[in-house]
């Protein structure tokens, strides 16, 4: 029983569904806060943020997290309860043990490590931990970036622990995301009787090929470090559930991962101008998770890939690929991101896990990255 492992086990045994912590940011407060770490809450509403800060001096090392996880699904479907972190053939199983609480265990141990080695590091360390990643991400990282602007805090470098390795830990780091703009459109028409249409208007027939021509649309050919921006409909209501009734209404969910070639206010004007061109009667919602990011070099990533190649051996690819991360938070104020964190093959599914051995594995690149930085 590890350090690292100890620590993870403590933490998934915490149910802490988003936006709940469950006394996992407690935890590590606790085992901080005794090696000179200076503890802020930023609590919104119903998220937790923890702010733990060691040292006053530049460059600014953060390591990013998040202590929620998703819904288990059904308990049915899971081996072992997912509450309940179980070892198995070389592996620990339970909702969070990849994304992220083993990242999370991973920072603490080696920060605890790189501390008693080397207590007059240069610069300063931090942790941004929140509970609401795995949610709307409205009341977690966004608003304590907005604090530490305001009191003109900036971060030199930040990683993020979330689970980017695709087939062994450090062979991919993530160096950028794309953005992510959701819509919601709600085409209008007349309920009747589908024996007298003449009498109704339907709205599914009016903007099936309005879907076409956006499903269709090329939006860009993507660049060196992004690909294409994707469109991709994610949720399609309409009727009343009734074989005779011309419905009302049509409610479409859609989103998209667009690249540096585009902006949100294109994307709005370029989808409005194919609903228009269709004539439709719509009500259409926007809203923007967030923009694109990308650090293409600097002392971060280099540090990156010479701390994983010491540990692993491995040469790292740099990627942009995934969904969105809290990353994109940070990233805007000028300091620069990257993710490195477990596997991502079990991430939301039942019976997530991660590697025994691959939990020391980040823990160790982790404390690599620190001396590299930090250490003159």
């Amino acid at each position: 029983m590890t350090e690292t492992l100890a620590l993870l086990i403590d933490l998934m045994s915490r149910a802490s569904i988003t936006p709940e912590d469950a006394g996992c940011q407690d935890v590590i407060a606790q085992r901080l806060t005794p090696l000179d770490f200076k503890e802020e809450r930023f609590d919104f509403f119903d998220t937790r943020n923890l702010w733990l800060k060691r040292g006053t001096e530049k460059p600014l090392f953060v390591f990013l997290g998040h202590t929620d996880v998703v819904p288990t699904g059904s308990l049915a479907a899971w081996t072992s309860p997912p509450f309940t972190p179980t070892v198995r053939d070389g592996k620990l199983y339970g909702r969070g043990a990849a994304d992220m609480k083993g990242g999370i265990a991973a920072f603490i141990t080696a920060v605890e490590r790189f501390i008693a080695n080397h207590p007059q590091h240069h610069g300063s360390i931090a942790l941004l931990l929140t509970s609401d990643e795995e949610g709307a991400a409205t009341h977690g990282v966004v608003k304590v970036v907005e604090i530490l602007e305001q009191r003109a805090e900036k971060i030199d470098w930040c990683l993020v622990g979330e689970p980017s390795s695709d087939k062994q830990i450090g062979d991919v780091i993530r160096v950028g995301r794309r953005g992510s703009l959701c819509a919601n459109l709600k085409i209008h028409g007349t309920q009747g009787h589908v024996a007298y249409p003449e009498l109704a208007d339907n709205p599914i027939h009016h903007v099936a090929p309005a879907l076409q021509a956006l499903i269709a649309e090329v939006w860009d050919t993507g660049n060196a470090f992004f690909p294409p921006t994707s469109l991709q409909i994610s949720n399609f209501n309409a009727g009343t559930g009734a074989e005779n009734i011309i419905p009302a209404s049509a409610d479409i969910a859609f989103n998209l991962r667009f690249s540096s070639e585009l902006n949100a206010q294109i994307i709005q004007q370029r989808t409005q101008a194919i609903l228009d061109k269709h004539q439709l009667n719509y009500t259409l919602n926007w809203r923007l998770s967030g923009n694109p990011f990308l650090t293409t070099a600097g002392a971060l990533i280099e540090a990156a890939h010479s701390a994983i190649k010491e540990v692993t051996g491995l040469e790292t690819l740099d990627d942009t690929g995934g969904g969105t991360s809290d990353g994109r938070f940070i990233a805007p104020t000028g300091a620069q991101v990257i993710e490195c964190g477990a596997l991502n093959e079990t991430i939301h599914k039942v019976n997530e896990n991660i590697g025994l051995e691959d939990l020391e594995t980040l823990s160790c690149i982790y404390e690599q990255l620190l001396i590299k930085l930090l250490i003159a």
